[in-house]
């Protein structure tokens, strides 16, 4: 039988992961039985949800057992099938995981339309990322035109998509990036009206330098000392959809931030929305998304940027990176060919 790897969880980190936190296994290619398709796997997405999966601390999805695959998006081939839905040569939105090949049973699966877009993109701006950014941004903080608009890792999957659709809907939009290659990339490639770079000790002045009206929207994905700079500049009535908080996922204890009570204090005086979701929520939304989001990209008015590795070897350090901030866009991973 031909081998396949897969990647699975080692051991729970505390704190960054490490590579030892990883296993690569070697496994026989499965075979469909009646009603299964077996997929090949040619993107797989890095996300930083992906750190919580490794922990087992409650939260809204079940973790990835010690020994288990670990879990991730994928774009994939439909390489041989016993299902009615799917053909040989299929291209399809999978969650396959962190292996070369998988059964499924249909359920879950989406087919990818390869004249529509790159097919990498039905795990970036025409996937969750990009559907977290939309639903996020339209749903819970409804920018209005005049508005101004701040996102966190803005050069990110998510945060860049963000700034772009504040753009259209008539917004000011504020990136907050590391680094000034990523900072120039948010605000000459992109189209943000400015970008700041959390990095710089003068964060908080420059942030406040570039949004002279304070801020009405806030799309939080970092935490931390970026939100600290935020946070005193949020208008009256500012809505903060909480999409991630990745300055925090490597925290080995709880504390309540020092400034909590005065948060408490501006969500009652100022009347702020802060709202977490997860991109699940909004899944109604779907079609709408799709029909924006790809007319959109078609028309320039979107542009995304894919940072890749080579491999499923590479998926560890790719993570580990992507949660220091390592990457450059879009983490994806190329897996295997278009085409087998």
């Amino acid at each position: 039988m031909p081998q396949g790897k897969r990647i699975v969880l080692a051991s729970r980190p505390l704190g960054e992961p490490k590579p030892s936190d990883f296993r690569t296994e070697d496994y026989e290619v499965p075979t469909p039985t009646e009603g299964q398709v077996l997929l090949r796997t040619i993107w797989l997405s890095l996300d930083p949800y992906m750190r919580g999966r490794m922990s087992d601390a409650a939260s809204y999805a079940q973790p990835v057992p010690i020994g288990g695959v670990m879990e991730g998006g994928t774009v994939c081939e439909v390489i041989a099938s016993k299902s009615p839905d799917y053909e040989k040569g299929d291209i399809v939105l999978a969650r396959a995981g962190w292996q070369t090949h998988a059964l499924a049973d249909g359920k879950g699966l989406r087919k990818i339309d390869p004249k529509l877009a790159p097919i990498s993109t039905a795990v970036g701006v025409l996937g969750m990322p990009g559907m977290t950014a939309y639903t996020g941004l339209l749903e819970i903080g409804k920018p209005q035109p005049g508005e101004t608009v701040v996102v966190a890792a803005a050069s990110g999957a998510v945060g860049s998509a963000v700034g772009q659709i504040a753009r259209i809907k008539g917004a000011r939009a504020i990136g907050i990036a590391g680094g000034k290659e990523k900072c120039d990339y948010v605000k000459h490639e992109l189209g943000f009206d400015d970008c700041v770079d959390h990095r710089d000790p003068e964060l908080a002045a420059k942030l406040k330098h570039a949004c002279p009206k304070g801020i009405d929207v806030y799309f939080e994905n970092v935490g931390g000392a970026v939100f600290e700079a935020v946070f005193p500049l949020l208008n009256n009535f500012a809505r903060v959809p909480v999409c991630g908080l990745i300055a925090h996922y490597n925290d080995t204890e709880a504390k309540p931030p020092k400034w909590a009570a005065s948060l408490m204090r501006a969500i009652l005086t100022k009347r702020l929305t802060l709202r977490g979701f997860i991109v699940s929520d909004f899944a109604a939304r779907h079609d709408d998304f799709l029909r924006d989001m790809s007319q959109w990209v078609r028309e320039g008015k979107v542009k995304y940027k894919e940072f890749i590795t080579e491999g499923l070897g590479s998926a560890p350090a790719a993570l580990i990176g992507l949660l220091k901030g390592a990457n450059f866009g879009k983490q994806l991973v190329r897996v295997g060919p278009d085409k087998a």
